[in-house]
C-alpha cells in the first residue's frame, strides 16, 4: 500500500483554530491536497495564538496546519464566491466548523454545494451537532469537556475537576470526523455519490468516556474522579518512591504477585484485603500505603529497572523534555521538524501511522496567509477553464467583513 493513500483527493478546508484544522491536517498527512481557505484581514484565528517563532508567526497555528495550501477569499464577496464554486467542482471533500447555519446563510449548505457537486463528502464538524435545542450555540474545548462529564471523572477528587491537560474534545472531534471523511470516500467508490457529515464535539467527547456510563447505569452513582487511580483495575496508579513518583499497571492477579515480588515482599500478594482485583479495588488506600512503603526505600530509576526486569509496566511520568528525549519515540519518528521562513526549525508531534512499516512523508511547512493563490488558481481552474476562467483574488485584494463565528477552540 501507498503511504499516501489519499492521494489524488482534493480537500477544501474552511475550519479553523483546531477541531477542523486536525482533522484536515490528517487528511494531508495521508497525501490529500487540502486547500485552506481563508479570509483575507487574517485569516484563521489560530495565526493569532502563541507560543510565537522569532519570525512572529504562531507555533499553535504551524502545529496544527502543516502540508496545507492557503488561499484567501473573501466569501462575501461575489467574485470570490465564483471563485469558491470552482474550487468546489473540483473537490471531492469539504470540511468546515462554522456554527450550524452559517453556511446555509452564505449559500453554501450542503444541499446546495451537493447538488452542484455530488460526489462531494461534505463534512461539518460542530460544537453540538446541527440537531437538538442546543445545535445553534458556540462551543469551547473546555465548554465541552465539561458538558460531557469527562471533566467529573478527572482530577483528585469531586471538589476540584480538572480539564484535561490538551484541547482533547477539539482532538477527539477531529479524529473522528477525518475517519467519517476516509469512510465516505470508501463508500463512494461503490455508489458514486458523496454523503452529509455532521459530527459534534460534545457526541465525540460523550464516545469515549469508557466504562463510566455503563458504571453509573449499573450502580446509580455518579463516577467521581479517582487521581490516577482506575476504577475497575488495581494496582493501576501512581505511587511515591524516594525521590517521586512512577506509575505502576499490574492488570491481573498474576502481576500483582509478580510486583510483590519485585518489590522485595511475596507475601504481601497473599493479605486478605488484596488477593483477588476487586479486593485490591474496594481497599484501593490500604493497597497505595503498602506500596507506597516498599517504594519509599529507592529512588524512581531504581525501581523502573527492577520493574522492568520483573516484567512489570511501570513508567516514570515525564515532563515534555523527557518526552523529546525518549529514545522510543524517536526510533519511531515520531517528531517532525517544521521550518519558518527565515529557515529556523520548529519540532511539532509527527503522525501515528505507519502503513506497512512506513511512516507518510511528512511537509516540512505550514501555508502563510494566502501563499498558494496562484498555485492552487494554476492546477485546480486553468486545465479545465482556461486562462478566461474565474481567477483567485491575490493576498488581501478583497476587504472581508467580519467573519461568521467557528465551533471548536
Amino acid at each position: 500500500m501507498s503511504t499516501k493513500p489519499l492521494s489524488g483527493i482534493r480537500v477544501l478546508d474552511l475550519t479553523r483554530v483546531l477541531a477542523g484544522p486536525f482533522c484536515t491536517m490528517m487528511l494531508a498527512d495521508l497525501g490529500a491536497e487540502v486547500v485552506k481557505i481563508e479570509r483575507p484581514d487574517g485569516g484563521d484565528d489560530a495565526r493569532q495564538y502563541g507560543p510565537f517563532l522569532p519570525s512572529g508567526e504562531s507555533g499553535y497555528f504551524a502545529s496544527v496546519n502543516r502540508g496545507k495550501k492557503s488561499v484567501v477569499l473573501d466569501l462575501k464577496d461575489p467574485d470570490s464566491r465564483e471563485t469558491f464554486f470552482a474550487l468546489l467542482d473540483r473537490a471531492d471533500v469539504l470540511v468546515e466548523n462554522f456554527r450550524p447555519g452559517t453556511m446555509e446563510r452564505l449559500g453554501f449548505g450542503s444541499d446546495v454545494l451537493r447538488a452542484r457537486n455530488p460526489r462531494l463528502v461534505y463534512a461539518s464538524v460542530t460544537g453540538f451537532g446541527r440537531s437538538g435545542p442546543d445545535a445553534g450555540k458556540a462551543a469551547y474545548d473546555v465548554i465541552v469537556q465539561a458538558r460531557s462529564g469527562l471533566m467529573s471523572l478527572t482530577g483528585h477528587d469531586a471538589d476540584e475537576p480538572v480539564r484535561v491537560g490538551s484541547s482533547i474534545s477539539d482532538i477527539l472531534a477531529g479524529i473522528y470526523t477525518a475517519t467519517g471523511v476516509c469512510a465516505a470516500l470508501r463508500e463512494r467508490e461503490r455508489s458514486g455519490v458523496g454523503c452529509d457529515l455532521d459530527l459534534a464535539m460534545l457526541d465525540c467527547s460523550v464516545s469515549v468516556l469508557e466504562n463510566a456510563v455503563a458504571r453509573f447505569t449499573l450502580s446509580g452513582e455518579p463516577p467521581v474522579p479517582l487521581g490516577t487511580r482506575h476504577p475497575s483495575i488495581s494496582p493501576f496508579q501512581a505511587f511515591r518512591a524516594a525521590d517521586g513518583q512512577l506509575v505502576i499497571a499490574a492488570g491481573n492477579d498474576q502481576l500483582w504477585r509478580t510486583l510483590c515480588r519485585a518489590l522485595g515482599d511475596e507475601p504481601l500478594a497473599d493479605d486478605p484485603l488484596l488477593v483477588t482485583n476487586q479486593d485490591r479495588c474496594h481497599n484501593a488506600a490500604h493497597l497505595e500505603s503498602q506500596v507506597n512503603v516498599r517504594l519509599a526505600a529507592r529512588p524512581v530509576a531504581e525501581w523502573l529497572s527492577i520493574l522492568e526486569q520483573a516484567r512489570v509496566p511501570a513508567s516514570s511520568i515525564n515532563d515534555m523534555s523527557h518526552v523529546l528525549a525518549d529514545p522510543q519515540l524517536a526510533a519511531r519518528g515520531m517528531w517532525h521538524p517544521l521550518v519558518d521562513r527565515d529557515g529556523r526549525r520548529v519540532l511539532t508531534a509527527g503522525t501515528p501511522f505507519r502503513i506497512d512499516g512506513e511512516k507518510p512523508a511528512l511537509q516540512p511547512s505550514w501555508p502563510r496567509l494566502g501563499e498558494h493563490t496562484e498555485e492552487v488558481r494554476n492546477a485546480w481552474l486553468m486545465p479545465a477553464r482556461g486562462v478566461s476562467g474565474p481567477m483567485l483574488p491575490g493576498n488581501g485584494a478583497v476587504e472581508s467583513p467580519t467573519a461568521p463565528a467557528a465551533s471548536g477552540s
